[in-house]
């Protein structure tokens, strides 16, 4: 083949990685939020996400061939476009593929709390799950063994205020953190309220229960999907988040009033 021809197909091949490579990164943001924006079962969703990923390694072969030609052609532009192109591709291919390595360092599970021998219960938020796929209720020792295994330093959060205070500000932190409340049952000490996901917007359930510890309170959080076997950690740190977020304005307001 001539250096013409040569550096005509490897423009050619250039270009379709670029389109290839813009396609792919649209069917993994459209893979997410149309299941957030409910275009689509979150199924449909996690299918787009696979073929995504499967077609990834065909574009990968395009963007690579492409380079090696432009190369051998001395075609520097083409080359420079690929090399972005592969550049771009690694950037999008990193999103899934740090979902599946999270997957595989964290127990598949979906009900997190701070308390494994008696979590916190639902009462408000079970209207809202009716019909999803993950029941509200704790699955018991054999789930408790996972988390203590996956998450051995999730605990309670003691802090220095009265359960009236602890809960009042608790409210104001879960809706700073963008929950959607639910319930408060200042006479039981517990919150209710619901997250969202930021990539599929899948919803998850939160109860937060405060309890007299001596001349403070205990602030114990549970945490569940609705759908879906594992979590990919997102429970974890959501309750890790909520309560460090709930220590750290309470010592806050200690500072001032000290």
């Amino acid at each position: 083949m001539s250096a013409r021809g040569l550096a005509r197909v490897a423009s050619l091949l250039v270009r379709a990685g670029v389109v290839l490579t813009a396609a792919g990164a649209l069917a993994l943001l459209v893979s997410g939020v149309g299941s957030r924006w409910d275009w689509w079962d979150f199924r449909t969703g996690f299918l787009i996400l696979r073929i995504t990923l499967y077609a990834g390694l065909l574009v990968i072969v395009v963007d690579l061939a492409g380079l090696v030609l432009a190369l051998l052609a001395r075609a520097g532009r083409d080359a420079l476009i690929s090399l972005v192109t592969l550049a771009v591709l690694a950037a999008v291919a990193s999103i899934p593929v740090g979902y599946l390595r999270t997957a595989g360092r964290v127990p598949p599970i979906h009900d997190i709390t701070t308390d494994l021998t008696d979590p916190p219960r639902f009462v408000a938020v079970l209207p809202l799950r009716r019909g999803a796929p993950n029941s509200a209720e704790y699955a018991g020792p054999a789930l408790a063994a996972q988390q203590r295994a996956g998450y051995p330093d999730l605990g309670p959060a003691r802090v220095p205020a009265p359960p009236d205070r602890a809960l009042t500000r608790a409210a104001e932190v879960a809706r700073s953190l963008g929950w959607e409340i639910v319930a408060i049952a200042p006479e039981d000490g517990r919150l209710e309220a619901t997250d969202r996901t930021r990539w599929f917007g899948f919803r998850d359930d939160v109860v937060v229960r405060v309890r007299p510890d001596g001349a403070g309170s205990r602030v114990d959080v549970r945490s569940v999907s609705r759908v879906g076997r594992s979590d990919l950690g997102t429970n974890a740190r959501r309750i890790k988040h909520f309560l460090e977020t709930l220590q750290d304005s309470l010592a806050h307001d200690r500072g001032e009033t000290g």
